[in-house]
């Protein structure tokens, strides 16, 4: 097959929808498959591009640039990055790399691609990818993948308000749904939102994030004794690590932690180790402040990553309110291969919930309390900690291993194409 997968975010950003466009396309490239990409020069989740001396040097954000990497084209094109992301910058953000990547992706309809594979946020690409199909004539299959409802979660977030522009934008968004042949999205409960959307359900597709089983896997005992981060941080066989990592944006609630450290300080034998990258980092830095117990650390290098969630006993998720129940988080799947349990903040009854009540506990959004006081059960029965690990990393193998879920996609996409 031709496949071309086109979105803004791609490898090498190392966390969330860069990291699974970069994995999907290698993937299908040693299947064989001819992969081409149109992506924007990596940003995430530094908002900086050409961030020097930290990640992703020599990109530009003024420049196109065409790379070869495993096999598979991949054009960049520029696009500006707002200092401090808001509602309104966001979507100037996103405007720019439509229009920038507008000609590079119309050019491709000399190459025809069998499948135009857009990735969400990319609600401004949508026409664009719509035209090609157009363009390429009948074999080619438009599908749009949703990652996250980035308008949903931008008006429930407060980043953007006004009830006709809300009814404009939604009113857009059932137009751009309603152009694809497939839409798809992580989650049984956001394919339900399609639904609700105005989506057909013949034309609705589930295709979950995936962890590498290989890659990330569960260190035992001895392991767990020599893990390079737990002697790098000097952290003893007698503490215990409760572990927050990835982007650091509004919607994480970062600020609940926080609260529940102040909390929990009585605990001598406790460190909180919290890494990532974001617009809200700097504020949790702040109320932290003082806090010896709490390291605040990098996003640490995927090479390592093994090494970095194994060196939790409990791992975090928490998010707020109105963002819990519009996503299901990437960063849980790595969670759960590791085999550590996870205190998650998400409503009663979502998917995320049910997740957690077999390899952790769940708690309300934005609940202080009850968020501490999940922490100590969990701190204080090593048991519990225990089974609902090995229960995780079950849950990981029947239902989000990488080759299962991709083998899937393909097996559909060639079905699909044949169907024709």
């Amino acid at each position: 097959m031709r496949i071309l997968i086109y979105g803004i975010n791609y490898s090498p950003e190392p966390v969330g929808i860069g990291k699974y466009n970069g994995e999907i396309s290698t993937w299908l490239a040693s299947r064989h498959h001819d992969v081409r990409v149109i992506c924007a020069p990596p940003y995430f989740p530094h908002w900086q591009v050409g961030l020097r001396g930290v990640v992703h040097t020599g990109f530009y954000r003024n420049a196109y640039r065409k790379e070869s990497v495993d096999g598979i084209r991949v054009q960049r094109c520029p696009l500006w990055v707002p200092s401090r992301p808001t509602g309104l910058t966001r979507l100037l953000h996103l405007a720019s790399f439509a229009l920038s990547s507008l000609v590079p992706l119309l050019a491709q309809a000399r190459w025809k691609p069998d499948v135009v594979f857009t990735v969400a946020p990319a609600f401004f690409c949508a026409p664009g990818a719509l035209l090609l199909v157009r363009l390429c004539g009948r074999r080619s299959r438009s599908w749009l993948h949703i990652q996250d409802f980035e308008l949903d979660a931008a008006f429930e977030l407060g980043m953007l308000r006004g009830r006709l522009v809300r009814r404009l934008a939604e009113r857009w968004e059932r137009s751009v749904l309603r152009g694809f042949k497939r839409v798809s999205s992580i989650s049984e409960a956001m394919v339900r939102r399609l639904e609700e959307k105005g989506v057909d359900q013949q034309r609705t597709a589930l295709l979950p994030n995936w962890v590498d089983l290989e890659a990330i896997r569960p260190q035992g005992a001895a392991e767990r004794a020599t893990n390079p981060y737990r002697q790098e941080l000097a952290i003893g066989p007698e503490q215990i690590v409760l572990l927050y990592s990835g982007s650091m944006n509004k919607k994480q609630g970062l600020d609940l932690l926080a609260q529940v450290i102040q909390r929990l300080t009585d605990r001598r034998d406790l460190v909180w180790l919290l890494a990532g990258e974001g617009p809200t980092k700097a504020e949790l830095a702040r109320a932290c402040e003082g806090l010896p117990q709490v390291r605040l650390l990098p996003l640490q290098p995927v090479e390592r990553l093994n090494d970095w969630l194994n060196a939790a006993d409990i791992h975090l998720l928490p998010q707020k309110t109105v963002a819990a129940d519009l996503v299901l988080p990437s960063k849980l799947l790595g969670m759960l291969a590791s085999g550590r349990p996870v205190i998650a903040t998400t409503p009663e009854g979502s998917e995320l919930a049910e997740l957690a009540a077999e390899a952790g506990l769940c708690v309300p959004p934005e609940d202080v309390e009850a968020f501490t006081a999940a922490a100590r059960r969990l701190v204080d029965d090593p048991a519990l900690r225990a089974a609902q690990g090995v229960r995780a990393r079950q849950l990981a193998e029947q239902r989000f291993g990488r080759e299962a879920v991709l083998q899937r996609l393909e097996h559909q996409w060639l079905q699909e194409l044949e169907l024709q």
